[in-house]
């Protein structure tokens, strides 16, 4: 009896290691499956999408651990839905491809004016898809967009796309606009969704000379004032109303969206010299508390007041300058202040007026005024939102650099 227990005990040990260690086709399997880090979707001829995969290829990792880049695959399928495109591309391969650590979703402009809504459905209805990933509106198509995405400073591709939007809480130039937070804004009957605008800088594609722009602040994706290799560029944002993109905004319009929402730890703007014609001032800016906005009802069409405060250090210096005198930073505040009420005010309009899309979700903030949600749908404030008024206030201190101020 103990001899048959013993060999009944060595069977089930030998079939469970030679199942842990087989090699089998199995789903969980590296062998067998193909990993999706970004996916771009472009209009067809034939009133169908075409589809690009980029899979990213282990094998060009250096087993040295060097800061050798890793090498990328893109392929491409034309399909009537994503579904249909994913399977083609697994019969293509001979693999089948995982959505699950996708981490951009590229858009091309084109497509995107004509309405993303149903695709938006079906990515999000797709358990592999991740609401964290970022989605893209491309100038150009996007397969040439994520062709032209090359990493610098870092050996996986995957690794780039998680960390290049990660500007937006220093610079304000862009924001982090997920898959997630596009539909929920989609669906939202007090706000609109938004995406990265991308493009590729031909400029620096052709290696043409590079014409220095006075106003970086106007800059936006396909024509930075940049130099070097890389070509892909990510500033500003497209504005949809729901599924449909209905304008863009370039860096400062961005910077503005960004402040508004509460998005960022501090960012640098060049503020008018109140002292020297055509001079401008280098200041970095900190909020000092959030922004505050309020919303009334006057005459049937939203009255909004928007407040912001904030902390600032002079960053630009010459020889001649009186920075420490109280005056003198007095009157650069109110420079700031005039200047940053302007942009902010020009931001709303802009949004509200000609794109008539609420992407700060300031609808939400108006929900108070009704004492139902019959009430607030019956009112419409989608509709209602691009009879907007603004007054928008700011107020600014800002100090001398802090090494001067100190000694």
């Amino acid at each position: 009896m103990k001899h048959l227990l013993k060999i009944c005990a060595f069977v089930i040990i030998f079939v469970i290691l030679t199942v842990s260690f087989s090699n089998s086709y199995t789903r969980v399997n590296l062998d067998n499956i193909a990993v999706v880090v970004a996916m771009g979707i472009d209009k067809d001829e034939n009133n169908k999408i075409k589809v690009c995969f980029q899979f990213t290829n282990p094998s060009s990792i250096s087993e040295s651990g060097s800061s050798e880049t890793a090498s990328s695959v893109l392929k491409s399928v034309d399909a009537s839905s994503i579904s249909s495109a994913v399977n083609s591309m697994n019969s293509y391969l001979g693999k089948e491809l995982t959505l699950a650590h996708c981490k951009l979703i590229v858009f091309s402009e084109e497509l995107a004016k004509e309405g993303i809504g149903d695709i938006i459905y079906t990515l999000m209805n797709d358990a592999q898809v991740r609401p964290s990933c970022n989605v893209v509106v491309s100038k150009c198509s996007a397969e040439y967009y994520i062709n032209n995405s090359k990493p610098i400073l870092e050996p996986l591709i995957s690794k780039y796309y998680e960390l290049f939007i990660n500007s937006n809480l220093f610079t304000g130039y862009t924001s982090n606009a997920t898959l997630g937070r596009f539909f929920d804004n989609m669906i939202c009957q007090s706000c609109d969704p938004f995406a990265i605008l991308g493009g590729i800088n031909l400029q620096l594609e052709n290696n043409s000379e590079i014409v220095p722009n006075n106003d970086e602040s106007s800059d936006i994706s396909n024509s930075a004032s940049l130099s070097g290799s890389t070509v892909s560029e990510n500033v500003g944002l497209a504005v949809f109303k729901e599924g449909i993109l209905v304008g863009e905004l370039n860096a400062i319009e961005t910077l503005a969206f960004m402040n508004i929402g509460n998005q960022l730890k501090g960012f640098l703007i060049s503020v008018p010299s109140p002292h020297v014609e055509n001079q401008n001032i280098d200041i970095y800016l900190t909020p000092s508390r959030n922004t505050k906005i309020d919303v009334s009802i006057v005459n049937g069409s939203p009255y909004i007041k928007i407040n912001c405060k904030y902390v600032g250090q002079i960053y630009s210096m010459t020889n001649d300058s009186n920075y420490l005198d109280t005056d003198v930073l007095e009157r650069i505040s109110q420079a700031c202040n005039r200047y940053l009420e302007y942009v902010f005010t020009e931001y709303l309009y802009k949004t509200s007026k000609e794109y008539k899309s609420d992407i700060n979700a300031i609808g939400k903030t108006s929900l108070k005024l009704f004492p139902t949600i019959e009430q607030y749908e019956e009112y419409g404030w989608r509709e209602h939102y691009q009879d907007s008024f603004f007054e928008v206030t700011v107020d600014t201190n800002v100090k001398s650099s802090s090494l001067l101020s100190d000694s």
